[in-house]
């Protein structure tokens, strides 16, 4: 994969370029194919929203599924006795410094967590709403201001149990960087009774504009995430070239979280291709070539380069993907993976001389290959992409 930004780069980056961090994923630049091993999936659960302690007031952000705050005061709900009617302060816990993200977190829960508003989170952060944030990703929380003391009510016998929250309703509007899993959990949907209502697999595409409906899908049981463990699967040299410590790591940890999630078969995956290909106006044939080089249509395939996912995507070339379609993009995605890949094979060709030179491009870097040529290597990667494409025309 080729570490192409809207500007040319000015190296080359063919699969043996040094690679630099981003955030959101173990990032590093470069590319390279190889096979991944798999591992059985275990996915981990969105995070369980709390049910609200009865007549306590406690200010709050106003997000979706806010986990409760740390117990330093008692609820009222738990508390029989009268209390007199005078105005008390609630403590706060004074929020740490920083927090490691684990698996399942988002940005609201956190802040919500730590009694702190998701805008002043995101700040000090340098993040906005649709950030993406991965597990081990370290975040501040110094700076953060916390909500507002404010007078407790007047506190009245607990109930004998608190309602559970009503499954979601109704129907819910597609919107662009929207995947399927993410409504679900936004909407505290069960996914497979999300994609049965609807009458779609784990291979349909959803478009801005399209309506879903979420009546009837139950909600998931809320089971403990655990942050999934780097690996020493993905190794440290290909092609002769030792890759620097911090991009096998990195390559590692990509590998540990994508064998934690559930993911698509090989044959879904061509699927997959095949339809983002069509719906991007690329030939179905060439990204189906691309892919089947690079990965054999597994999404779990990390190189040591740390190229992701079945199109074999590094994190600055899947920043420039999405800079091509409007849009931030999740390189553990299969969906947003396929997206990157498919942008940056159009992008390619509609830029090069030649679909030899676009798919010279795609490996070596479209700059190297205009000022260098191509590589040994590179002319029988373009010989290989020309027979897969021959074969899924």
């Amino acid at each position: 994969m080729t570490a192409q930004r809207s500007t040319p780069p000015l190296n080359g980056t063919r699969k043996r370029s040094r690679g630099s961090g981003l955030t959101g994923l173990h990032a590093a630049v470069t590319t390279a194919a190889i096979p991944a091993v798999i591992l059985p999936a275990v996915a981990p659960a969105p995070p369980a929203a709390a049910a609200p302690a009865p007549q306590v007031s406690v200010a709050r952000p106003l997000v979706k599924a806010t986990p409760p705050l740390p117990r330093t005061v008692t609820p009222a709900a738990h508390v029989v006795v009268q209390v007199p009617a005078q105005p008390i302060t609630v403590a706060m816990q004074p929020a740490p410094a920083e927090y490691t993200i684990k698996a399942g977190d988002t940005i609201s829960a956190i802040a919500a967590r730590h009694g702190l508003s998701t805008d002043a989170l995101l700040k000090p952060n340098a993040l906005d709403a649709r950030t993406i944030i991965s597990p081990g990703q370290k975040i501040k929380l110094s700076g953060a201001a916390a909500p507002t003391a404010v007078p407790a009510a007047k506190p009245v016998a607990a109930p004998a149990t608190a309602p559970a929250p009503a499954p979601a309703a109704g129907t819910y509007t597609v919107k662009s960087g929207d995947t399927l899993g993410a409504i679900a959990s936004r909407n505290g949907v069960n996914l497979q009774n999300l994609l049965t209502a609807n009458n779609l697999s784990m291979t349909s595409i959803i478009y801005p504009g399209q309506k879903l409906t979420l009546s009837g899908a139950a909600a998931p049981t809320a089971v403990p995430a655990a942050v999934p463990a780097a690996t020493n699967q993905v190794p440290s040299s290909f092609l002769g070239y030792t890759y620097p410590d911090r991009v096998v790591a990195d390559a590692n940890a990509n590998k540990a979280l994508l064998d934690s999630m559930p993911a698509p078969s090989a044959a879904q995956m061509r699927q997959i291709v095949a339809d983002t290909a069509r719906s991007m106006g690329v030939d179905p044939s060439l990204a189906l070539a691309f892919a089947y080089q690079e990965s054999g249509f597994n999404q779990r395939a990390v190189s040591p380069a740390n190229a992701i996912g079945t199109m074999q995507v590094i994190p600055s070339s899947g920043q420039w993907a999405g800079d091509l379609v409007g849009r931030k993009l999740n390189l553990l995605d299969p969906h947003d993976n396929v997206t990157a890949g498919v942008a940056i094979i159009r992008s390619l060709v509609r830029t090069s001389p030649s679909l030899d030179i676009a798919i010279a491009s795609y490996y070596q870097g479209q700059y190297s290959v205009q000022t260098r040529g191509m590589f040994e290597d590179t002319k029988r990667y373009v010989a290989a992409i020309k027979a897969h494409q021959r074969t899924f025309q």
